[in-house]
């Protein structure tokens, strides 16, 4: 396929777990994204949902697909599930390594509009208008284009919830694992968006799920959110899903809140509940 290079491909659960990396125009560099097409997209006759999963805070491609165990749920379902990177790699400005919750590893999903951020990181377009093309081209044999869906974990939750709700339409389910709900109220989200798009506040709401579900205009939609109760960010206040929730139910909009007794903010809390999250996207996009 042009411009798309294989970097890895391992045959599980029926299907094939591959790497592919790409040139970016939005992000001017070159970029990382996984891709599991389940073992129904054999043969390339029939029109399989895609899922996208956005990973959290110093993550890349790999954890998900290493750790999650969702190929399995994946290849029940016959659901292609995509994962881009979570910032743009190899740009190297000027304290972008300097921590691990901002910068490399740290997009947040969002367009930067202040400098020098504002030329690369530009998650946002690169997912739901370069990356989202590219799959709906390259994998045209297989995708369905009608039935995407989008799920995260932690700064990827909110990625995940911030796309939805920004681009109505574009994704028909979404689901969030310890999302960062209300990230203009937490600390992680203050020093990102400060960073990224300044101190302008009216802003900052416009990344922001718990703001923008209050104005959401688009098709039906429910939110499905899982919180572990022993998730250290969880009891710290960075991920407020009370707040989205108490959004949601003042406009109307329907959200599930899974609180899990006992489970952290860890891949060993992702992999128990994956299963869950892909029969409730397989529901909609099945439907």
């Amino acid at each position: 396929m042009e411009g798309l290079e294989l970097i890895s491909s391992n045959k599980i659960f029926g299907g094939f777990q591959k790497v592919y990396s790409h040139q970016s125009s939005e992000l001017q560099c070159k970029m990382n994204f996984s891709i599991y097409l389940p073992p129904q997209a054999e043969g390339g006759d029939v029109k399989l949902p895609v899922i996208y999963y956005l990973s959290g805070l110093t993550c890349n491609e790999q954890n998900f697909i290493t750790k999650s165990g969702f190929q399995r749920y994946a290849s029940e379902h016959g659901i292609i599930v995509v994962g881009p990177d979570t910032s743009p790699r190899g740009v190297k400005i000027p304290g972008d390594d300097e921590s691990w919750d901002f910068g490399v590893s740290a997009g947040f999903y969002l367009d930067a509009t202040k400098d020098p951020w504002s030329k690369n990181y530009r998650m946002a377009s690169y997912l739901n208008k370069e990356l989202y093309d590219l799959i709906l081209q390259a994998f045209s044999n297989y995708v369905d284009p009608n039935r995407i869906g989008i799920m995260g974990h932690s700064m990827g939750g909110h990625g995940a919830l911030v796309s939805v709700l920004r681009n109505p339409g574009l994704y028909k389910s979404v689901s969030a694992f310890a999302p960062i709900c209300n990230p203009s109220k937490c600390p992680w989200g203050e020093k990102a968006f400060k960073g990224y798009l300044g101190e302008e506040k009216s802003q900052w709401v416009e990344w922001d799920a718990s703001e923008l579900v209050k104005k959401y205009d688009g098709p039906p939609l429910t939110l499905l959110i899982d919180q572990g109760a022993a998730d250290k960010f969880y009891i710290e206040k960075q991920l407020l899903p009370e707040n989205l929730v108490e959004a949601c139910r003042s406009v109307g909009v329907p959200i599930i809140l899974n609180l899990r007794e006992g489970y952290d903010h860890s891949y060993y809390y992702i992999s128990t509940y994956i299963g869950e999250h892909f029969n409730f996207h397989a529901k909609i996009l099945k439907a």
